[in-house]
C-alpha cells in the first residue's frame, strides 16, 4: 500500500523522480532495464514480526541461484531454530532467482546480516552493475534523487521493500546514491539482505 506522499519514505509514484520506479509486485524490478531508471522498488509489507537476532550468524556466500536455500540452511543449522528462518530462507531464494534473471548471472553473492551500528552511513554509489537490497527488520536503505544537494532530504525504502539499485559499473555518474540509515544512537538493529553478482575474490 503506498505511503503518505508527505512522508520521506516510500513516496507515491506521482512524486517520484523520473529515474525511480515503484510497483506493487515483482514485475516492478524489471523496470531497472530502462536506461533512464537507476532504482526499481518492489513495495511489499514486512514479511516477519520482530525477530530474535541475538544468535544471528553472519551469512555470506556465493552460489548458483538455485542452491541459495540449501546454503542458507547450513548456516541456520549452527544456531537455535527460529520461526522466521524458514520465511526468510524462502524469500532470499526467491529474490536470488529474480536477481539472477534480471542481472543475467548464473551465480549470486548473498549477504544476510544483523546490523546494530551505522554501517555505510555516508551517501555513496556502489561500484557494481546491479545490487538488490531488502531490509527484513528495522530501518531500511535511504536514497537521494539525481541532482540532490546537501539540503535535499533523503527518501527511502521501508522494511519488506525490495530495491534494485543501479551502480557505477552500469550507470556511471548517474548511479543511485544511497546509504544505510544511521541507527547507532537508537539502540535498534536491522536484518539486511544484499544480493550481487558473484564477486571476483574467493568466498
Amino acid at each position: 500500500m503506498p505511503a503518505d506522499p508527505d512522508t520521506l519514505f516510500a513516496p507515491s509514484p506521482d512524486v517520484l523522480p523520473d529515474h525511480v520506479r515503484i510497483g506493487a509486485d515483482a514485475d516492478a524490478l524489471a523496470t531497472i532495464h530502462d536506461p533512464d531508471v537507476t532504482l526499481a522498488i518492489w513495495q511489499r509489507a514486512p514479511l516477519i514480526p520482530a525477530p530474535d537476532l541475538s544468535e544471528m550468524p553472519a551469512i555470506r556466500f556465493a552460489a548458483p541461484a538455485g542452491q541459495v536455500a540449501n546454503r542458507m540452511a547450513a548456516y541456520w543449522a549452527t544456531v537455535a531454530p527460529q520461526p522466521w528462518h524458514t520465511v526468510v530462507t524462502r524469500d532470499v531464494a526467491r529474490l536470488a532467482a529474480l536477481y539472477a534473471t534480471l542481472a543475467a548471472e548464473a551465480r549470486v553473492e548473498v549477504r544476510l546480516e544483523r546490523i546494530t551500528g551505522n554501517g555505510c552511513w555516508k551517501f555513496h554509489a556502489d561500484y557494481v552493475a546491479l545490487r538488490l537490497i531488502s531490509t527484513y527488520w528495522g530501518e531500511a536503505t535511504q536514497w537521494l534523487p539525481l541532482g540532490a544537494d546537501a539540503e535535499t532530504p533523503p527518501r527511502g525504502l521501508v522494511a519488506g521493500d525490495v530495491g534494485l539499485f543501479k551502480g557505477r559499473a552500469l550507470a556511471g555518474d548517474r548511479a543511485i546514491i544511497h546509504r544505510s540509515p544511521p541507527i547507532a544512537e537508537s539502540g535498534g538493529d536491522r536484518l539486511l539482505l544484499v544480493i550481487d553478482a558473484e564477486w571476483e575474490q574467493p568466498d
